[in-house]
């Protein structure tokens, strides 16, 4: 675990020097900025910092959730492709470094970032407490649940990371499959037939995510990120694995 810690130390480093990793966080911040400032008609979500609406935290949380469909796996893309496209990975795969204490180090390296990315959208928590009464439980809940999910949309741009040496295929391959896990779902959660609609629900990850964005601790959301965290990363070590032997 020491040498995951190392090489999360040094990866995480990377984005604080990356251009790209920059934009990136801007972009995100700058969505979150325009949903609590302005809301998101489009998706039903009411503007947070306006006169007349509830200075609830729940559009805020419930968009930043929609945005890490496209900011995780642009953030997550580079972290195994670049290593195939550069042939350092050979190097890699040569240390004395196991393919999991690889994969373990690069997702603690890009959670960091993220948790530092989170962290700074605590300026709107700031806003609201200046000009009226937060509710603390449900900007916990929220932020956990931000954390789990956001771990489990990392993993995802992780695993399409080892798949392919060429970055914008990895991005658009854990794009679609969070949109999949995201929109489709909720489209077959409104649509469809039972019980199709009830399975949708069930793989839906926003269905566990709107608990917490509402303050609700449910241990159901808490097992579906974090064994879904694990299986893509446990995805992530064979897949690896397997190009070591190609």
């Amino acid at each position: 675990m020491k040498k995951a810690l190392v090489l999360a130390r040094r990866e995480m480093a990377g984005y604080f020097f990356s251009p790209l990793a920059y934009v990136i966080g801007a972009g995100f911040l700058a969505f979150s900025a325009v949903v609590f400032f302005y809301g998101l008609r489009m998706l039903g979500i009411p503007a947070i910092f306006a006169g007349g609406n509830e200075a609830s935290l729940r559009p805020l949380f419930e968009a930043m959730a929609l945005g890490m469909i496209v900011a995780a796996p642009l953030l997550t893309m580079r972290l195994v492709s670049d290593e195939y496209r550069s042939g350092t990975i050979e190097t890699l795969m040569t240390a004395p470094i196991t393919d999991t204490e690889v994969i373990a180090g690069k997702f603690l390296g890009v959670m960091g970032f993220y948790v530092v990315l989170l962290a700074c959208t605590g300026l709107f928590l700031a806003l609201l407490a200046a000009y009226g009464e937060i509710d603390v439980g449900v900007a916990v809940t929220g932020y956990l649940g931000m954390l789990l999910l956001g771990a489990a949309y990392i993993s995802v741009g992780l695993f399409t990371s080892t798949m392919t040496r060429y970055q914008l295929v990895a991005a658009i391959v854990g794009i679609g499959i969070l949109a999949v896990f995201v929109t489709l779902m909720y489209m077959l959660v409104s649509y469809a037939p039972a019980p199709v609609d009830y399975i949708a629900s069930r793989l839906n990850a926003m269905t566990y995510f709107k608990d917490f964005s509402r303050g609700m601790l449910d241990t159901r959301g808490v097992i579906y990120f974090v064994s879904a965290t694990a299986l893509l990363l446990f995805l992530s070590v064979k897949t690896l694995e397997s190009k070591r032997w190609r």
